[in-house]
């Protein structure tokens, strides 16, 4: 494991007291070559990822050491690609493996990867799901690309045990070829036991009730079938930020950053001191108060005050880019993952 140590201030002098602005990057070693899009951290210790080529890590020691976890024969017969997983302890992660129809599945373990069960798999011939997120280890729900001008929410309230879509009738009418990218499973931002916020192309569903009635707005972010929103985070009900832009021109700055503070009723285009390119993955630091990181394959922007204004960071010393970031619930101690195996551990202080 090598450890490369950025005395990064983020430029951010005159606001460094507003919140955290010192981290630390520790590259660590998957020794895996597939591209890491889902992270999960549950503690200084315990971190979970997954990726491209039926990979599944899981970390026990804080990084020192991933293992790949050996899987049965029903989760490597075929390739999937696992872009989400959400671990609920250190025992428990779900895991969301993506593609058209009966490649879009879930998995459950309750026994740190030595046993899955298959929980669910898409039926539909023109289904895809996208992302996942929880509330409890009971309570969460999946977002997949809309079918026939329908939006597709699957919610459980069992664990995962059964998995029933939001009915039609609930949910405002799709617009055309409407999804959502599944790029760091971070489509899906959840707040207290009810709320949960949804980011589509350029549009935000929301649900105040667990996923009873739903809402839906429109963002100013630039929509294409290479560019939209690709991620979503609220730090309460009220404030929130999404972020993305075209990952087929990963250095464009353009129309990628919208922030909140209606609670996802209307949202604001940051285009001055806005993000320095194409980001697939935002989260508020835990305890950080308006602090946030949105990361991504060309590198990373930090802001102290909502979403209102960002400052550029360098991947340089890591030679690598990163997917997806993962937040230690109550410790702003992060896991960051991406292409090549990549892996990093953030702490800031």
């Amino acid at each position: 494991m090598k450890s490369f140590f950025l005395p990064l201030l983020f430029v951010l002098a005159c606001v460094a007291a507003a919140g955290p602005t010192s981290p630390v990057w520790t590259k660590q070693d998957s020794n895996v070559s597939a591209r890491l899009r889902g992270i999960s951290a549950v503690s200084d210790n315990v971190a979970w990822a997954s990726g491209s080529a039926n990979t599944v890590l899981r970390t026990a020691d804080g990084g020192a050491n991933w293992k790949k976890i050996p899987l049965p024969e029903q989760m490597t017969a075929a390739p999937l690609d696992f872009r989400d997983i959400d671990a609920i302890d250190e025992q428990t992660a779900y895991l969301l493996s993506i593609g058209e129809s009966t490649a879009s599945r879930i998995f459950k373990t309750t026994d740190s990867g030595a046993h899955w069960m298959l929980q669910y798999t898409n039926p539909d011939p023109k289904g895809f799901l996208d992302a996942m997120a929880f509330w409890d280890a009971d309570n969460g729900l999946v977002i997949g690309d809309s079918i026939d001008g329908h939006l597709q929410i699957l919610i459980t309230i069992n664990g995962g045990a059964s998995w029933t879509k939001v009915p039609d009738a609930t949910l405002p009418p799709a617009l055309p070829g409407e999804g959502a990218f599944s790029a760091s499973g971070s489509n899906i931002a959840m707040i207290g036991v009810n709320d949960a916020w949804i980011a589509m192309n350029a549009r935000v569903l929301h649900t105040s009730d667990r996923g009873k009635t739903w809402s839906v707005s429109t963002t100013p972010i630039d929509s294409s079938e290479s560019a939209g929103i690709f991620s979503i985070t609220f730090r309460d009900s009220s404030h929130g930020v999404v972020v993305g832009g075209d990952y087929k021109n990963e250095n464009a700055a353009i129309n990628n950053v919208a922030i909140t503070a209606d609670g996802g009723k209307t949202w604001k285009l940051i285009r001055e001191k806005g993000l320095t390119g194409y980001r697939s993955a935002v989260k508020y630091l835990p305890g950080g108060g308006k602090s946030m990181i949105a990361v991504g394959p060309t590198g990373a922007d930090f802001s102290n005050d909502d979403g209102q204004t960002w400052t550029a960071l360098s991947y340089a010393p890591l030679n690598t880019g990163f997917d997806a970031i993962s937040f230690v619930r109550g410790h702003t101690t992060a896991w960051v993952s991406g292409n090549q195996g990549a892996l990093a551990q953030l702490k800031f202080d």
